[in-house]
């Protein structure tokens, strides 16, 4: 049976309700306080899953804020800050919540000066209340403040959470996008809040880094180490393999440095962000495989008495950087964790190279036992040509 087009209009608008109304829930203005309390402005902040609330009177210079964020960890904390000199998080003045050691919700103030373990210290503005409470599995983190400079209505605002507290102090959280992203300017009358200006050109370098690292240290060394090693055993390939291996390396070489240099860049910009395996194992990489560069100025000819050490030393560092980069690839994974697809991807590739390699490993050495068994059999006995111009007949 057909249905009329107020039926249909009817459907159409039940569906659509249906499928606004969960979004709906997901934002700021949909939410309530067991207190009931009231705020002027509430905004959805860009980062971490987090909301502010917010009221302001600026006869009195009187800030109300209600913070609303899930903690990295069920048994962690969250935070809120303003940072009167900075848009970052040295030198915020934070108001972090968390369980104390009785298991009720706390809140206490940090003067974050620098990158070390926090301390409980006073802060740039007066607290005259604060409270926080768990449920649903966010924390909802409450305050009053004064601000010290009537007439200021534009702050720089830091939101953070944290997967843990240790005797009673809250431990380092997470250095992830969202994590980075977590600030911006707040203007206290409009009711507006933008984000951090800088972090998506942060998150664009990091993937950067990421995608050439991976296509140099992760897929070219190794591409370039199995033309040398399986395509030299034809002699129909020489001297193509040389020119392809050489030309695979040197592109890895400079791809690999244009990524160890955004590497640097990176570590000097977060000087808080420390992953020493990952920078140490690229940091060797960088100088074995510059070393493994002057190799091909140093490369001696195939008969020269040296040649035989150089093959140690060129094949030990080249197997040595094929081991690192894709332990270092992995690192990288684990650190910018990217969507799984991305990860998946790249175990492909290495699996589909492995498996190259292990097919060309079998084939190479069927022809090179081949090659040796014929060579032995055309190999004359030791009489030949001493003295005769043919073989000497055996002995009945």
């Amino acid at each position: 049976m057909a249905l009329s087009p107020v039926a249909i209009a009817t459907l159409f608008l039940v569906t659509t309700v249906s499928l606004i109304s969960p979004s709906q829930s997901a934002t700021c203005t949909s939410q309530t306080f067991t207190s009931n309390k009231l705020y002027t402005f509430c905004n959805d902040l860009p980062s971490l899953n987090s909301y502010l609330h917010w009221a302001y009177d600026p006869a009195h210079s009187t800030l109300s804020i209600a913070f609303i964020a899930p903690p990295a960890r069920p048994n962690g904390w969250v935070s809120w800050a303003i940072n009167p000199t900075s848009t970052g998080m040295v030198g915020s003045q934070a108001l972090i919540a968390f369980r104390d050691a009785r298991g009720e919700m706390t809140v206490k103030t940090y003067n974050i000066t620098s990158y070390g373990p926090l301390t409980e210290s006073k802060v740039w503005y007066e607290v005259r209340e604060s409270s926080a409470e768990f449920s649903g599995g966010v924390i909802r983190l409450f305050a009053t403040v004064v601000l010290p400079e009537t007439g200021r209505t534009t702050v720089n605002h830091v939101w953070q959470v944290g997967p843990s507290v240790t005797g009673g102090v809250p431990d380092k959280h997470e250095f992830q996008p969202g994590n980075l992203n977590s600030r911006g300017s707040l203007d206290l009358l409009r009711g507006q809040s933008t984000g951090a200006t800088g972090g998506n050109s942060r998150t664009n370098k990091r993937n950067i880094h990421g995608v050439l690292n991976v296509v140099s240290w992760g897929i070219m060394f190794p591409i370039g180490i199995i033309i040398a090693r399986y395509l030299r055993v034809f002699p129909s390939a020489d001297p193509a393999w040389f020119y392809l291996h050489v030309f695979c390396q040197v592109s890895a070489y400079a791809i690999g440095v244009s990524g160890w240099a955004t590497g640097l860049k990176l570590g000097s910009e977060s000087k808080a962000v420390t992953y020493s395996g990952h920078r140490n194992i690229g940091i060797s990489l960088f100088a074995l495989a510059t070393v493994q560069i002057f190799a091909l100025l140093l490369r001696p000819k195939k008969d020269h008495k040296f040649r035989f050490y150089w093959n140690i030393y060129h094949h030990g560092l080249g197997y040595t950087v094929l081991i690192l980069g894709i332990i270092n690839v992995f690192k990288g994974f684990n650190i910018l964790r990217p969507e799984p697809k991305w990860k998946n991807a790249y175990i492909v590739v290495i699996a589909v190279l492995g498996g190259i390699a292990l097919l060309l490993e079998a084939i190479t050495w069927i022809v090179v036992l081949r090659r040796k068994k014929s060579d032995k059999s055309t190999k004359p006995y030791d009489g030949f040509n001493n003295g005769h111009g043919r073989q000497d007949p055996l002995a009945p």
